[in-house]
């Protein structure tokens, strides 16, 4: 029997004790008896024990999904199925984990401890079998059917194996001193077999393989055998300790006696020297002698290794010490991995591993030339700021593989609290250095390339701001002498490069921002995505999957994936799409079949299905108050849509298209314009008061906002007042005044390819905007024809008809 039989059960999903005697009246178990099953049941699973129907279980819940499942279930009708797992190591268990019997139990209470976790009673209720698994996620769930039991009437041998049930646990309890006397009257109390069968094999000391055996035996008269040879074995090696336990009493007074004087040699030992604790402090004294450090932090470690030395080793504050002056110890004091300064080869390793981020590797170069020539330079605090998946984070460890530097990083995404920047104090319980002291100790270096990634996600709550804590890190004049409250000390971090990555600079705090040096990658064109492809991603994909055979995927098929399979400004996409194209060609190889090799484009849609993205295509004639804009997204530039329409009216303007706040104001601020020159730009007065405008953007479910689309609003509307054609193959950008000037927009790149994709040559743009031309390559303005205008009315003449 169980040596707390009469203590609760708590468990962590598993089990520490036993089970209070709950008893069963005959109209309680007719009750369970007649207990409808339902068709499918959230599933609990249990580590260490075993539910028995009619049993109250007290459980303590660990993990999450238990915890949500048994939190929803209390709300709801409170049943629950509780299967235990073949495996108690098993973590996250699946069905293939769990044994395929269990019980169906009933919530009574669910309590929140005073140490945080929550507690829940239980009490089996029927027994059922899994049929079918539903679902994984949040929580199991299966359909289930009943597993009752054999029901036996009138059988005097049945009779008598409970009768000896009763006495063998009867005699168990009796001679086991842990167990109360009283567990014998609540098992004589107990009437029902069934139910004095499942409270005894619960209460088993056995394991959990046994007692499910137990429950999944349906014949009751043989669970009442079994349960029978489980509690004679055990009585029978309860006798066998009791006889050992009196044999060697002797021995373990002689153990005793042995200890004692142990002890007390041990104290003669630490009163003649040579103890631990000495040993430690020599070996502490010795590690320091080899360190590189300033005068002043030798001085502050000398002083603690002092008080070390003065406290009790049986104090807690023994270990605490410890563990801050192994810190000290630890940390690569003025230790520096030495640069290599051969920018040839630097450029050859950023070359190999990104493709483009030109400014990122021109500012890389010129930090390694100045420090080659100089050879003391604080280092800069880079921001690589732009979308997903363009390589930001990655660019990291090849700029550390071309300065020969060691390579760190901390993922600063969701990150709340302050001390996870600065450090515990190390008077606190569990105290420990921030992330940055620890990534420096991990990296064994004190000037590391250092990934800060995702600086733009950081949170803030009660316990501080970790961006404000990141000022003084990211702050080239104050850095040298960085402050970790749980060092203490302070620490030189201005020949670390510090890498913060963004998606956004909306979120990154002004002070924080202004210590950085922001470096724009914009996302990748569908040109340089298939460059990227052909020289990355390729034959990286076919190595992971195995394929060994040189693999090549046509030019027109990568522009395929990119443009119907993928919209994104990075490369992650299109990355699993490659590794869908190597999947397709490694089942191919090992079923032994014909694969395509190269894969053309008659072999993309057989490989990754109907298309994803249809790209709108371009308009083939002249149309009136139809204007082709150019916008910039998150996944590229694209064409926009300029729609205007007129009927008889009182001069409303009316405007949809899910438009932001300000394209609403840049329409307003068009017609407001052509209003007060209507008579230059030839339109009536009276057509503009009797005319009723309807300003329409396409893809009215996609919010569009900003103000590059004002001078093809007001192209739109001129147009369309004017009764006069707008040239199909120009597509146009920029901002607008009330002064009619045109103001310069931003994006020009990923415009000017969106244009060129749907065939327009010939692209407006603000006089302002010319130098963003000049840094484009030449390949991609190929074939275009631009026009540069300062005024409004100058975009009409090169648009209208």
């Amino acid at each position: 029997m169980s040596n707390n039989i009469f203590t609760d059960f708590m468990e962590d999903d598993h089990l520490d004790g036993g089970e209070y005697i709950p008893l069963l009246s005959k109209a309680d178990e007719d009750k369970m008896n007649e207990q409808v099953l339902p068709e499918a049941m959230p599933i609990l699973t249990l580590r260490n024990t075993v539910l028995f129907p009619g049993v109250v279980l007290p459980i303590t819940i660990s993990r999450d999904k238990s915890i949500q499942l048994i939190n929803e279930v209390y709300r709801g009708d409170k049943l629950v199925g509780i299967v235990s797992q073949k495996d108690n190591k098993v973590e996250n268990p699946l069905f293939e984990d769990l044994y395929e019997v269990g019980t169906l139990a009933e919530v009574l209470k669910v309590l929140r401890m005073p140490d945080g976790s929550t507690t829940t009673i239980i009490q089996g209720k029927k027994k059922f079998k899994i049929q079918n698994p539903i679902q994984t996620d949040p929580y199991l769930k299966a359909e289930i059917i009943a597993y009752n039991d054999t029901a036996i009437e009138n059988d005097a041998e049945f009779e008598a194996l409970i009768s000896s049930v009763k006495d063998v646990a009867t005699q168990i309890i009796k001679q086991s001193p842990n167990l109360p006397s009283e567990a014998i009257i609540g098992i004589q109390n107990i009437d029902s077999h069934t139910f004095l069968l499942n409270f005894i094999a619960s209460n088993m000391n056995a394991p959990v393989l046994e007692k499910q055996a137990v429950l999944e035996i349906a014949d009751l008269k043989a669970r009442a055998i079994k349960l029978l040879e489980m509690l004679n074995q055990e009585f029978a090696l309860l006798q066998l300790k009791n006889e050992i336990q009196s044999k060697v009493k002797t021995d373990l007074d002689q153990q005793q006696r042995e200890y004692f004087l142990n002890q007390q040699l041990k104290q003669i030992q630490e009163e003649l020297g040579g103890n631990p604790s000495e040993e430690l402090i020599a070996d502490f004294q010795e590690r320091a002698k080899a360190k590189k450090w300033s005068i002043s932090t030798a001085d502050a470690f000398n002083k603690e290794l002092d008080r070390l030395k003065r406290i009790n080793p049986n104090a807690p504050d023994y270990s605490v010490q410890t563990s801050y002056l192994e810190l000290i110890l630890d940390l690569p004091w003025e230790s520096y991995t030495e640069d290599n300064f051969d920018l040839k080869r630097a450029t050859e390793i950023l070359d190999r591993d990104h493709f483009g981020l030109t400014k990122v590797k021109k500012r890389v170069l010129e930090y390694l030339a100045v420090l080659k020539l100089k050879n003391d330079m604080k280092s800069p605090i880079l921001c690589l700021f732009g979308p997903p998946g363009v390589g930001k984070t990655s660019l990291g460890r090849s700029i550390a593989d071309a300065l020969g530097r060691k390579y760190a990083r901390v993922a600063l995404g969701g990150l709340r609290d302050e001390a996870e920047i600065r450090g515990h104090r190390k008077t606190y319980i569990g105290a420990m250095p921030g992330r940055i002291i620890q990534n420096i100790k991990k990296v064994n270096s004190s000037n590391p390339v250092f990934i800060l990634d995702e600086i733009d996600k950081l949170g803030n709550d009660f316990r501080g701001d970790p961006s404000s804590a990141l000022l003084e890190v990211l702050d080239p004049e104050q850095n040298n002498s960085f402050h970790d409250n749980y060092l203490d000390l302070d620490y030189d971090l201005s020949k670390v490069i510090f890498i913060a990555t963004a998606n956004s600079l909306n979120n990154i705090p002004t002070a924080l921002m202004d210590r950085m040096e922001i470096i724009e990658i914009n996302g990748y064109t569908a040109e340089e995505k298939i460059e990227i492809a052909k020289a990355h991603l390729i034959d990286k994909q076919m190595k992971e999957h195995g394929v060994t055979s040189l693999i090549n995927i046509t030019d027109s098929a990568l522009n395929k994936i990119v443009t119907a399979y993928t919209k994104e400004s990075g490369v992650r996409g299109l990355d699993k799409k490659i590794a869908q194209v190597a999947r397709f060609i490694a089942k191919s190889i090992a079923m032994e079949e014909e694969f395509p090799n190269p894969v053309d484009l008659e072999h993309v849609k057989l490989i990754l299905g109907t298309p994803v993205f249809e790209r709108e295509k371009g308009q083939t004639e002249a149309t009136i108050g139809v204007v082709n804009g150019l916008a910039w997204t998150s996944v590229g530039g694209e064409v926009l849509f300029i729609e205007t329409n007129t009927s008889k009216g009182k001069g409303k303007l009316s405007i949809t298209g899910n438009l932001g706040d300000v394209m609403k104001e840049s329409t307003t601020l068009a017609l407001a314009y052509i209003k007060s020159k209507a008579e230059t730009l030839n339109i009536a007065i009276e057509t503009l008061e009797n005319t009723d405008i309807h300003l329409h953007v396409p893809e009215g479910a996609t919010p569009k906002d900003g103000p590059s689309a004002g001078i093809t609003i007001f192209t739109a509307l001129v147009s369309v007042l004017r009764n006069k054609k707008v040239r199909s193959d120009v597509a146009m950008t920029g901002e607008i005044t009330l002064r009619g000037k045109v103001l310069p927009v931003g994006g020009i790149k990923e415009k000017i390819l969106a244009a060129k994709r749907l065939g327009i040559n010939t692209i407006v743009l603000s006089k302002m905007n010319q130098k963003d031309i000049d840094d484009i390559e030449p390949l991609y303005l190929d074939g275009l024809q631009f026009h540069f205008i300062e005024k409004m009315e100058e975009a009409l003449v090169i648009a209208l008809v």
